[in-house]
């Protein structure tokens, strides 16, 4: 088997692959953008807390529960772990006092130090979403007899409940 004459005499030597653009040559066709718009993204991101700060607002409720949940939103993250907090004014100093507390709840959740202090801005929090639809039919008690009757010979009680939620949504939606 013999090296093509173009490889054999490429500046890279002899079975390397020739480059169909050198530097500085536009090529024609279509280029891949990702790398490009990570550069422009990537400064971005990072200066409001990049990923971060999404899954801490995503799971805000879930970190440090629901009743300070209630009282407080992350409002943005620093690159040196610094975490504002949007907060009403009658839990500030309540949330003051409990930093350390919150601050490992945020780092355990993530399994590393994210956030090293908490800054408490006070204000009004961000408005709750509003529902997304009217309220679910209620079953009529032909459709309740045969969930039931289907649900019979199940022994668990926490299975039956379980169950009997997922076959009330099923039931609506047909």
């Amino acid at each position: 088997m013999s090296i093509p004459k173009q490889r054999r005499n490429s500046p890279e030597g002899p079975g390397s692959v020739p480059h169909p653009a050198q530097e500085g040559e536009r090529r024609q066709g279509f280029r891949a953008v990702g790398i490009a718009v990570s550069k422009l993204v990537t400064p971005i991101i990072s200066k409001r807390g990049g990923g971060v700060l999404v899954r801490i607002k995503a799971h805000w409720a879930t970190i440090i529960g629901d009743e300070w949940a209630a009282m407080s939103w992350p409002s943005a993250l620093g690159r040196d772990g610094v975490l504002k907090l949007r907060t009403a004014p009658a839990a500030a100093l309540e949330l003051q006092h409990r930093a350390p507390l919150l601050i490992d709840r945020i780092n355990l959740f993530f399994g590393r130090a994210v956030v090293n202090r908490l800054v408490l801005v006070q204000g009004p929090l961000p408005a709750d979403s509003p529902a997304t639809g009217p309220e679910p039919r209620p079953l009529t008690p032909n459709e309740v007899e045969r969930l039931d009757a289907q649900l019979a010979e199940i022994a668990d009680p926490e299975l039956r409940a379980a169950l009997v939620r997922l076959g009330k949504v099923l039931i609506r939606q047909h």
